[in-house]
């Protein structure tokens, strides 16, 4: 056999060496930059295989978008789907555990905006992106930025398309309502506090699709906590409740002089239906059929 001349060779290796910086300066131009919650422009190199999310509705929009598989570890409270009740828990999402969080070396962290962890977590070394959604557009936005940060192929057309679904299980509640239901003045309690959801925030753009009037004004924020007085003064036709404790429902003073409350309608979400109505991301559309069925049975 002849043997390969040496220039031949050359230009195998020069060829493999040039494949190589292509290949390089490829992988280099696929880093995905996105200015997070906080304002800050987070630079994630390469899609991540090991994510540790520390706030329930980013671990669920990861999991809608087909990647749950990468999620290594999440906060107590993120409980959907069922596969993440097995994963580690990291603490809660505004005070996780940092040591938990750092053992089980995740190459992405996704927090809450509002986290007081973030710092030390980067501080660590750890690639931090904090995405907090309070609106439908925040929501869109957020999975967008979570779909980029998957590296998905083509994320945008991934967080349309699921976005799309939302926004039509959300219509379909709007049309399952029967017109005694339009109009219905509500108001809607997140937590005990009270804390409630105002007109800015998502839950208050959903019963306002449902054709709703919110009696928590947008000038008060998206979720403000209330003076009971406020919502006696209000005297909404429904009220809606996000009782996650299941602990006996107890009125505010003065409540009982609401006709909604001495009428009994009043809807109490347990905490399955309340982790549904209170988180802003792929469950939206199962939360607005949760409110057109409350809107539907109570309304007058």
């Amino acid at each position: 056999m002849k043997p390969t001349p040496i220039r031949r060779i050359l230009w195998v290796l020069a060829i493999v060496a040039l494949l190589g910086l292509l290949m390089a300066g490829l992988a280099r131009a696929e880093a995905v930059q996105i200015t997070d919650g906080r304002g800050r422009v987070v630079t994630i190199a390469q899609p991540p295989q090991r994510i540790a999310s520390l706030l329930p509705s980013l671990t669920e929009s990861v999991c809608a978008l087909g990647e749950c598989h990468r999620i290594v570890g999440v906060d107590r409270f993120s409980n959907w789907p069922e596969s993440v009740k097995k994963l580690p828990q990291l603490g809660g999402y505004i005070d996780p555990s940092v040591e938990a969080v750092v053992a089980l070396k995740p190459d992405l962290v996704l927090v809450a905006s509002s986290t007081r962890a973030s710092e030390r977590l980067e501080a660590l070394g750890l690639t931090v992106l904090a995405l907090e959604p309070k609106t439908h557009a925040d929501v869109r936005r957020v999975l967008r930025d979570v779909a980029r940060a998957l590296h998905l192929s083509d994320p945008q057309a991934a967080a349309d398309r699921l976005w799309r679904e939302i926004d039509a299980g959300v219509q379909a509640a709007v049309q399952s309502l029967p017109p005694k239901a339009r109009g219905a003045r509500v108001y809607f309690e997140v937590s005990r506090g009270p804390y409630a959801a105002g007109t800015a925030s998502f839950i208050g753009e959903t019963l306002a699709r449902l054709g709703a009037v919110n009696v928590v004004t947008a000038d008060l924020g998206p979720f403000p906590r209330l003076n009971p007085e406020y919502v006696v003064r209000a005297n909404p036709s429904v009220i809606m409740v996000g009782n996650r404790s299941m602990q006996p429902m107890v009125m505010y003073p003065g409540w009982q002089g609401i006709a909604a409350v001495r009428e009994q309608r009043v809807c109490v979400f347990g905490p399955g239906e309340s982790d549904v109505v209170v988180r802003p991301g792929p469950r939206m559309a199962e939360a607005a059929r949760i409110m057109a069925q409350c809107l539907a049975e109570k309304a007058r």
